[in-house]
C-alpha cells in the first residue's frame, strides 16, 4: 500500500521506463524503493534503519572475511541506502562514498535514513562510469549495485568499466558486485570482470537463485584460506556479526569449493 505522505502517482507501470521515478511505500514497519510495482529496490525496517534487510546486500558484505578495516569503501547506487548505513555504523573508521546518478534517489535520503555528509560519509551525484574513470590506487573496497528499470545499465557492466574499477581499486583492494543470475548477460558479465581481474575472483549465488554475488580482488587476498574459518573479525562488532553470520557460512561453503 502506497504511503499517503508520498505522491501516489510518483511512478506507474505502464510508464516507459526512461521516465521511471523512484517512489516509496510503507507497510506497517517496513518502508521500500521502488522504480517499478514489480521490483523491489530496497527494503528497511523502520524499527532498525541499519538494518540489511535483504539477502544479497548482506552477500556483499563478505569482504570482511578478506578484509575487515577498510580506510576506505567506494560505493555505486544508493538506493534506499542499506549498505552505506551498515558500514556507516559497523565500521566506525571507514570513510565511505556513494556515487549516485539520479538526483531523485538521493532526494530520498532522509526518508530512508541515510547519514549525512559528514568527513567520513558522502553521496555524490554523478555518473558513475564517468566518476570511476577518473580515481586510481582510490578505495580499499568498491561495491557496484546500481540498478535501474531494466537491470544494470551498459556503462556500468562493460570490459572498460570493470577495468576502471581495477585501477580505481587500491593493491588488495576487492569489487563485489551484485548481478542477476539469471539475466541472459550473465556468465558475458562474469567474462568481462575476469579480462580485468583473471582468476582473483568467486562467485556466490544466493538461496533462492535470483542474485549472484561477484568477488574479485587486485592482488591475491582471496587466496586466504583462513577466511572459510568464519571467525569475526576484531574490527567487527558482535551485533553486526550476528546479522552477517547465517550468509557467512553460505560464502565459506562456497570458498571451501573452490
Amino acid at each position: 500500500m502506497s504511503d499517503s505522505s508520498f505522491p501516489a502517482d510518483a511512478s506507474q507501470p505502464d510508464e516507459p521506463a526512461a521516465i521511471h521515478r523512484p517512489f516509496v511505500q510503507n507497510a506497517g514497519t517496513r518502508r521500500t524503493l521502488h522504480f517499478t510495482q514489480k521490483e523491489i529496490q530496497s527494503s528497511m525496517s523502520v524499527l532498525n534503519p541499519d538494518a540489511l534487510e535483504i539477502e544479497y546486500t548482506r552477500m556483499m558484505m563478505g569482504f570482511v572475511l578478506f578484509k575487515p578495516e577498510p580506510a576506505r569503501i567506494l560505493m555505486v547506487g544508493l538506493g534506499g541506502g542499506s549498505l552505506p548505513k551498515f558500514c556507516h555504523r559497523y565500521l566506525a573508521t571507514t570513510q565511505i562514498e556513494v556515487v549516485e546518478i539520479d538526483p531523485a534517489v538521493i532526494a530520498l535520503r532522509d526518508t530512508f535514513m541515510v547519514p549525512r555528509d559528514s568527513e567520513r560519509f558522502q553521496v555524490i551525484q554523478a555518473d558513475a562510469a564517468d566518476h570511476m574513470r577518473d580515481v586510481s590506487d582510490h578505495a580499499d573496497v568498491i561495491f557496484l549495485d546500481g540498478y535501474g528499470v531494466g537491470g544494470i545499465p551498459d556503462a556500468l557492466c562493460s570490459e572498460a568499466f570493470y577495468a576502471d574499477c581495477y585501477r580505481a581499486l587500491r593493491d588488495d583492494g576487492i569489487l563485489a558486485i551484485n548481478f542477476h543470475v539469471n539475466h541472459p548477460m550473465h556468465h558475458e558479465y562474469l567474462d568481462r570482470v575476469r579480462e580485468s581481474f583473471g582468476s582473483a575472483m568467486f562467485e556466490v549465488v544466493d538461496d533462492d537463485m535470483t542474485n549472484s554475488i561477484v568477488f574479485a580482488c587486485k592482488g591475491d587476498l582471496l587466496n586466504n584460506p583462513a577466511a572459510a574459518e568464519l571467525k569475526r573479525p576484531a574490527s567487527i562488532p558482535k551485533d553486526a556479526w550476528r546479522q552477517l553470520m547465517p550468509t557467512m557460512r553460505v560464502i565459506g561453503a562456497t570458498l571451501e569449493l573452490k
